[in-house]
């Protein structure tokens, strides 16, 4: 297997995607000094196997049948089309990992930090992922009917060869709840990041009004997709990333200072932070996003059309609308889909959030393994190696200092006196003296 990298200050639209695909390139690697090479942060990693070319970055598309099978010579059933996804898969029996891989240096690792029987599913994902294993399952209309006889239909007349309801996973903790789109009545960060709509809105107007300043400034600002694959989300699809992976964009971050104080006061257990637009009279296409054990929230910023239902999501065979100032929360494991049929851009604020049902022990464990991507030095064997590296992940992960909450552009120059508003606060303390 041969492992390219490539260094990527901030991800593409597509790697809020799949945030766990960057461990599908650790599959029984027996060279584990090459993932000691790279130690930039945020990096998006490929793996050459007999999958064919596997970015980190790239979902699963129900029509892309020839993006990833034409890297390979071999067929695999990585390879995707129309009627992949409507298959049911059976979770194979797991093993532990050889110490001689990188999979098995994580594995160790996780088992000298944490209690075996606290993170047994997340030792499962991890060594079914060394199998290559995709976990594909159905959830819609009549689950037991096969196609051999006359199907049961759904409310919507939907059959198990109709419905687009279907668990498409690389990445599969086994055990967690499925379903399209999750109630927030009982969810108090969404609650609380519902509250500050009003002013992040308010920000993100005023540092979005002058896009050629805030491309000069910030770190890719709208990004589009990196890959082929990705790029079927459309080109319509631009990210503007706050969070990736557990790690804060410093510089995005004081561009948009009072979005991203708003969404740490709510305690989002969020993994990744983003804005993401969606250009007028264009769709994303039926995918999956490969990972079950993150859910996906939108808080709807800027609306076109906002209650006429012109910009809409469909997961599984359930469609709602954007409404501005509302939190969604759904699944992206399950085939979905989106269009915005306006005549404006859509803004949303994107979130990958832990699963409900995961313990706060298992997103400890998962998180360090994507620290373990990170600063690959956490898992050398020496210890002093380890603890440094360990240091520079705490660091990494650590919520960025806001140079200043009073205005969203120019905040460097602000905190530096350069800036008026800075030196009327000044005055006003003086004057209190």
């Amino acid at each position: 297997m041969h492992l390219l990298f490539f260094e990527n200050k901030s991800p593409s639209s597509s790697s809020s995607s799949s945030l766990f695909l960057s461990i599908l390139l650790l599959l029984r690697s027996q060279d584990t000094s090459a993932f000691l090479l790279q130690t930039v942060p945020q990096q998006t990693c490929f793996v050459a196997s007999n999958t064919g070319i596997l970015p980190k970055t790239s979902p699963i598309f129900a029509t892309t049948a020839t993006d990833t099978s034409s890297a390979s010579s071999s067929s695999s059933s990585s390879s995707t089309s129309l009627v992949d996804y409507r298959t049911i898969t059976t979770v194979p029996p797991t093993h532990p990992l050889s110490p001689l891989t990188f999979a098995g240096k994580v594995e160790s690792a996780l088992l000298e930090k944490y209690n075996s029987d606290e993170i047994q599913r997340v030792l499962e994902s991890w060594r079914l992922l060394d199998q290559g294993y995709e976990h594909r399952e159905y959830f819609g209309p009549n689950p037991k009917g096969d196609g051999g006889g006359e199907e049961e239909r759904g409310e919507k007349g939907l059959t198990p060869s109709t419905s687009n309801c279907y668990q498409y996973a690389h990445s599969y903790v086994p055990g967690l709840t499925v379903k399209p789109f999750w109630s927030i009545d009982n969810i108090s960060w969404a609650k609380k990041l519902i509250k500050h709509y009003p002013t992040i809105h308010k920000e993100f107007q005023q540092v979005t009004q002058n896009m050629d300043k805030l491309i000069q400034e910030g770190n890719n600002i709208w990004a589009g997709a990196l890959t082929q694959e990705a790029g079927q989300y459309g080109d319509g699809w631009k990210t503007l990333v706050l969070k990736d992976r557990g790690i804060w964009d410093e510089v995005n971050c004081n561009l948009f200072p009072k979005t991203s104080k708003a969404v740490e006061q709510s305690g989002i257990p969020a993994t990744e932070v983003f804005f993401a637009s969606m250009k007028p009279h264009s769709e994303i296409k039926l995918h999956s996003d490969f990972t079950n054990f993150v859910l996906t929230s939108h808080l709807a910023l800027e609306i076109p059309d906002s209650g006429k239902n012109k910009c809409r999501l469909t997961i599984g065979d359930e469609t709602r609308e954007w409404r501005n100032g509302e939190v969604m929360l759904f699944d992206t494991s399950l085939m979905h889909d989106a269009v915005n049929e306006s005549d404006g851009m859509r803004y949303i604020l994107m979130f990958r959030v832990w699963h409900p049902d995961l313990t706060e022990v298992e997103r400890e464990a998962l998180q360090f393994i994507y620290d373990c991507l990170s600063v690959p030095e956490m898992l050398d064997d020496n210890e002093g190696i380890r603890i440094n590296a360990e240091r520079q992940m705490q660091k990494l992960r650590q919520f960025p200092k806001m140079k200043s909450l009073s205005v969203g552009f120019g905040s460097s120059k602000s905190s530096s006196g350069g800036s008026g508003s800075s030196n009327a606060s000044k005055k006003k303390k003086k004057k209190k003296k």
